[in-house]
């Protein structure tokens, strides 16, 4: 047990005293690994976060049903009444034009403005909650809506959290092939990186074999070179990563207050890290197996 560690210290060490002995192009080949691991892991933390401002969201299904500019108050009660026997509504709430108003001109700071106006612009309305949730029910329900009398418009939102879900969708698979891509990539540079360290060994390799080594004896110390390499790439990604949320979160902030809502932005958790650092690492460390076994395949080759 002592003699296997101390060939594993040992490989260690070998490893760390040949990244430093080389600390220029060390340095590239790891920041080159960090930049293309922050990519697909950026790009998966902000899709994180637009997934959980989305579900902060209410998720009760709205139909708005905007009035004609001529309704009359006798036009807006006798809706109230058709919509208390119409089936399918769990609750109505009337929005009055004026109500409307303030409520927009003190969201966008534009009070002043909105006093100043010849005419309010905006129709009364009725928010509506459906009883049903599946979309052809609200469809039907909406075309139902828009055959009452003094109806100008009405709009459902489960349009725009379909489509909000369909590109959140899109965003998954597209970080996933540029994280397949990059993760090639990854392998490659940590397999050419593995080769140049093999070939200025590559007399010592031969020596090895000749008196006897195994090939696990031999590739244990380039493998430690491919996931240590890999999981310092990871810290590098990682810390990439968490500063590009750092500049972005007081902006995103700023925005959200304009529009009434309070956005944050979150980094990587501890578990997303540690998984972050474990793909990198099996990454090197499969990058610099498949590079040791092809030196020792024409090694074999030619004796």
């Amino acid at each position: 047990m002592m003699t296997w560690l101390m060939h594993h210290r040992r490989a260690i060490a070998t490893t760390l005293s040949q990244m430093v002995s080389t600390p220029v192009a060390s340095l590239f080949t790891l920041f080159a690994i960090g930049v293309a691991l922050s990519l697909p892991t950026g790009l998966y933390v902000l899709l994180d976060n637009a997934t959980q401002i989305a579900g902060s969201m209410p998720a009760q299904t709205e139909i708005t049903v905007f009035m004609r500019d001529d309704a009359s108050a006798d036009d807006i009660a006798a809706l109230r009444q058709q919509f208390k026997v119409m089936p399918g509504l769990t609750e109505t709430r009337f929005v009055s034009r004026q109500s409307a108003l303030q409520t927009i001109s003190k969201q966008m700071g534009m009070t002043e403005l909105a006093a100043g106006l010849p005419k309010n612009p905006l129709p009364d309305a009725w928010i509506i909650n459906p009883a049903a949730t599946d979309v052809d029910a609200i469809k039907r329900l909406a075309t139902q809506l828009r055959k009452l009398p003094q109806v100008a418009l009405v709009q459902a939102d489960h349009q725009w959290a379909q489509r909000l879900d369909a590109l959140l969708a899109l965003g998954r698979e597209m970080v996933s092939l540029l994280a397949i891509i990059l993760g090639i990539a990854l392998l490659a540079i940590s397999g050419n990186t593995i080769r140049l360290q093999i070939i200025t060994r590559h007399a010592e390799i031969e020596v090895s074999r000749l008196i006897g080594a195994t090939d696990r004896f031999i590739r244990r110390p380039f493998l430690y070179f491919g996931a240590i390499q890999g999981l310092i790439g990871g810290m590098i990604a990682w810390g990439v990563v968490s500063l590009g949320i750092a500049m972005l979160a007081p902006q995103v902030s700023t925005l959200g207050q304009l529009y009434a809502s309070h956005i944050t932005l979150y980094s990587l958790d501890l578990t997303h890290g540690a998984i972050l650092l474990a793909i990198a690492g099996s990454l090197g460390w499969l990058g610099a197996y498949m590079a040791v076994g092809r030196t020792l395949a024409q090694i074999e080759k030619k004796h």
